[in-house]
């Protein structure tokens, strides 16, 4: 099995979300040996900054990027910590 690459992501995320600011990170060497990384699923970091989440609760903000995601969650992603906020929750 083999993970994606946090550009594959990144691209993902930037067709969905339109964001003004987009990051990913991975962070899987951090995890090497933890019973997740076995499996061969790497472990992300997102931060998105985007109008898509206006009026919108953490968690819906949260199921947003998980379904955006969801068949590389199935297979290649096994942890996302994400960060998603609106342009006005950061003064942009």
């Amino acid at each position: 099995m083999s993970r994606p690459d946090a550009t594959a992501i990144e691209q993902r995320l930037r067709e969905t979300f339109a964001p003004t600011r987009c990051l990913v990170e991975d962070e899987s060497a951090q995890h090497a040996g933890h019973a997740g990384a076995a499996s061969g699923g790497g472990h992300y970091r997102i931060e998105l900054i985007s109008t898509v989440f206006e009026g919108k609760n953490r968690l819906a903000r949260h199921r947003l990027v998980y379904d955006c995601l969801n068949d590389m969650m199935q297979r290649d992603i096994h942890a996302l910590a994400i960060v998603a906020r609106t342009p006005s929750e950061t003064g942009a």
